[in-house]
């Protein structure tokens, strides 16, 4: 973590720079941080296409779930992948850098592997809202539990 970030960070707790490093830290050895992440635009590096693709397994002709979590997981164009219950079994985050690109995806990969069954793709228009999970929930962070309280 850059001293940038945690000087940043340290203004909105409201406590000194050094406190908030050794208080961040105690969430990672804690895990409650489990890691940090770069938030990239797709856009900006060539991947117009967002895709949501639902996907439905056939059991019958399916040697394991975990195969297909393998598969999906060397897939470079699938930057999500959840396994759901529900009227699906998978739904993945795809992105491509055109239409054409996100085609021969489907065709040339998804539709190769053994086991599926339905592909239902859905585009992305806007991302109308997108957070990462927080202790505070949109407010300024005043304490969190974990073993000793790493914010009092």
């Amino acid at each position: 973590m850059g001293k940038s970030l945690i000087q940043k960070l340290s203004k909105i707790v409201g406590i000194s720079a050094p406190a908030t490093l050794e208080r961040v830290k105690r969430l990672e050895q804690a895990g409650v941080i489990s890691h940090f992440t770069a938030v990239v635009n797709p856009e900006k590096i060539g991947l117009s296409i967002i895709a949501m693709v639902n996907i439905s397994l056939n059991l019958s002709n399916l040697s394991s779930v975990a195969s297909i979590k393998e598969k999906f997981m060397v897939l470079d164009e699938v930057i999500e992948c959840y396994q759901i219950a529900g009227a699906n079994d998978f739904i993945l985050k795809v992105a491509a850098k055109d239409i054409k690109t996100y085609g021969e995806f489907m065709n040339k990969k998804l539709t190769q592997i053994e086991g599926i069954q339905i592909i239902k793709s859905s585009f992305v228009i806007d991302n109308v809202k997108e957070k990462n999970v927080s202790a505070g929930s949109g407010r300024r962070v005043q304490s969190v539990k974990v073993n000793a309280n790493p914010f009092k």
